[in-house]
């Protein structure tokens, strides 16, 4: 009798511990400073972890680093290092540290293809080299409202025109892709007409927003899309983009069967109107595959209580298993392509 016990004591242990990991790989953190968290690193080498996000508090100079990128690769061999490299205002690894510079899409798509390809390929070079293999770039929103406080302010878009944003952005990815580095566009479903900044809280875009500008996130041929805060009532009338159901049914019926991302789920338009739980419970449902929470717009949260929190809505059957290994199965293959980033 014992030993049945213990047998089924085990299995139950062994598929606690698979649930934790599949979990796990649905999330991408941010922490504090330049090296590793050792609680950070004994979780990762425990359980695994989608990937980790860096900004510029995180990164030093060159050495620093290639160090960093090194120690958490040698945590998890599969793990997605993430940043934002957009180039103008938006790129954490900068001149001052000791890399280089790139100007902001506005002015690199006035200056033309060929001057595209150059710096694009310099920066995902840069990026390979210091062990980066995911970022969170190109913007492929439309700069619709040029009054718009977060994309057209800071030239963060190509153009206000789709077939511009769709021409600049594919050389931006194809240049990512030739040095193992993955592109994730965003902000879906376009966050160019807004007029608020998502980071500051509610953006309605229901009375702003066009189909136009949905077609570079449907033209473009990208494994990764991050999606937006955006709320626009004629999509859903409950829920802002990153938690509808509706909303990103537009990429799925469409046939993109790669990985959602959500943009950072401590901005204010998410955590000032939704409790955590109910953030990560719609988020997954409406079928985001990895739940980004940089830990540098709010109080901070470990990643051992997401995954609680999302164990314990599994097991009262708010979440399904099926949707979990649904998303693990979109994370693996871009694992299999993003971790072949040259090792620093």
């Amino acid at each position: 009798m014992f030993k049945i016990i213990l047998a089924l004591f085990l299995v139950f242990s062994l598929e606690a511990k698979e649930l934790k990991s599949l979990i796990s790989n649905m999330i991408i953190i941010g922490f504090e400073g330049e090296t590793v968290p050792p609680s950070l690193a004994h979780y990762i080498k425990e359980n695994g972890i989608g990937g980790v996000i860096l900004f510029s508090k995180n990164i030093k100079n060159p050495s620093q680093l290639k160090a960093l990128t090194t120690s958490l690769k040698s945590l998890d061999s599969t793990i997605m290092i993430a940043t934002d490299q957009e180039g103008g205002l938006v790129q954490r690894l900068r001149a001052k540290n000791g890399f280089f510079d790139t100007p902001k899409p506005i002015m690199i798509a006035k200056r033309g293809e060929k001057e595209a390809k150059k710096c694009y390929t310099s920066m995902a070079k840069m990026l390979s080299e210091n062990g980066i293999n995911l970022n969170f770039a190109p913007v492929v929103d439309l700069a619709k409202n040029p009054h718009n406080q977060v994309i057209a302010k800071y030239g963060r878009a190509f153009s206000s025109k789709s077939e511009e944003v769709i021409r600049y952005a594919d050389i931006f990815i194809h240049a990512m892709q030739k040095e193992g580095v993955l592109s994730v566009i965003k902000h879906f479903p376009g966050h160019g007409s807004s007029l608020a900044d998502s980071h500051k809280g509610f953006v309605d875009v229901s009375e702003s927003w066009s189909r136009e500008e949905l077609e570079p996130f449907l033209e473009l041929k990208s494994k990764a899309i991050m999606t937006a805060h955006i709320f626009n009532s004629y999509l859903d009338e409950i829920y802002p983009a990153t938690l509808s159901q509706k909303t990103n049914a537009l990429l799925r019926d469409s046939g993109f069967d790669g990985v959602l991302i959500s943009d950072d789920l401590q901005m204010k338009a998410i955590s000032k109107n939704f409790d955590l739980n109910t953030t990560l419970r719609e988020a997954i449902n409406a079928s985001v595959d990895i739940l980004l929470f940089g830990n540098q717009l709010a109080k901070p949260i470990k990643i051992k209580d997401l995954v609680t929190r999302i164990e314990a809505m599994v097991k009262r059957g708010e979440i399904k298993v099926a949707r979990i290994k649904e998303a693990n199965r979109r994370i693996t293959k871009i694992k299999s392509y993003a971790h072949q980033a040259k090792n620093p």
